[in-house]
């Protein structure tokens, strides 16, 4: 495993009219390029995610799995605006030389694919065997994918979709109207806005299970008023995140979530999707509520070669970072097709 840091010095216009006059992508690499240089398989995290998919993907990625780094050369960049190394509201503003704090830019998952097209090239990878990326990991691998063209050969989208639906935005929102109730947001330090991100954590949490989930992992049999295991496991998991993540990359990546539609100037969701050149497997998850089956299955249906497969749990949405068994199993039936 080798960590690295891209440090690009050439402007990224964003979106949003904005310009990221520098800046940091975090990356981690396991294994080799092959002398063909056909073996990149190329992970992008999730929300809260980092560059060390073998740890959070162990199931997947290692020794022995899946993708394995005697035969793959595997890489994952720390998105733009996450915590873990890359560029993000504490990083320093070369304009002042002070951390950008509320004033960093609005950034979008085309801006995330822009930002990682950028170490593509500085690493001279010319082709990736596949991309594959979850939830807003599979929304910015969709973004990259549209302009990789026939430089990507396998785009995987896991539990994910062309373009954030209300549902997903209104639920994002609850989060960040949770963070702006705490009474620290607005400081600049990086424990702005804790209290308020543990509670974001625990609304996120009932959107990433299913109903079903929770009865069978948090039901119990004593007659209470109160002390339920449902509400300590939630507290548990906003501390949990707390400990580990800021406010204000949870904003700033949870409204590049928002954000996502495949087909802003591109003709629409449809025409974008045909566009790509790559074989594209969208996976859903029977029981995600909060990305749905019908969204993956549409992704499959207007790519030029597209397949659907779904992951069967009552683990809802995170099924895709739990189910490594079948998830690696949907993976093998895909390649063995085409």
């Amino acid at each position: 495993m080798t960590q690295e840091v891209y440090h690009s010095t050439d402007p990224l216009h964003l979106e949003s009219g904005e310009v990221l006059r520098e800046f940091d992508l975090a990356y981690t690499t396991y294994g080799q390029l092959n002398s063909e240089k056909s073996n990149v398989i190329w992970v992008i995290h999730a929300l809260t995610g980092d560059a060390n998919a073998a740890e959070w993907w162990n199931g997947l990625i290692g020794e022995d799995k899946f993708f394995d780094p005697a035969n793959h050369f595997i890489i994952c960049a720390n998105l733009l605006g996450s915590c873990y190394g890359s560029t993000n509201p504490f990083s320093e503003n070369p304009a002042n030389g002070e951390p950008y704090f509320y004033n960093f830019p609005q950034v979008t998952t085309r801006d995330l694919a822009a930002s990682l097209e950028r170490l593509r090239i500085e690493l001279a990878i010319d082709q990736i065997h596949t991309l594959i990326g979850g939830s807003l990991g599979g929304q910015v691998g969709l973004e990259w994918a549209v302009t990789l063209g026939q430089k990507l050969k396998n785009a995987v989208i896991l539990a994910s979709t062309s373009k954030s639906s209300p549902w997903v935005i209104g639920f994002n929102e609850t989060q960040r109207m949770a963070i702006e109730s705490d009474s620290t947001w607005g400081e600049c330090h990086e424990l702005a806005g804790i209290k308020g991100l543990e509670t974001a954590r625990a609304i996120a949490m009932l959107t990433y299970r299913h109903p079903d989930d929770l009865l069978i992992k948090q039901s119990e049999n004593d007659e209470k008023l109160d002390g339920f295991r449902a509400a300590s496991y939630l507290r548990y998991q906003g501390k949990k995140l707390a400990n580990r993540f800021n406010a204000l990359s949870y904003w700033t990546l949870s409204k590049a979530m928002d954000s996502h539609d495949l087909g802003r100037n591109r003709g629409g969701i449809a025409a974008a999707i045909g566009s790509i050149e790559a074989r594209v497997l969208a996976i859903g998850v029977n029981s995600d509520l909060l990305f749905l089956p019908k969204e993956a299955q549409y992704i499959s249906q207007k790519a030029k070669r597209g397949t659907y497969k779904e992951i069967n749990s009552t683990a809802g949405h995170d099924a895709f970072l739990i189910e490594f068994e079948q998830l690696a199993y949907l993976l093998k039936s895909y390649y063995l097709e085409n």
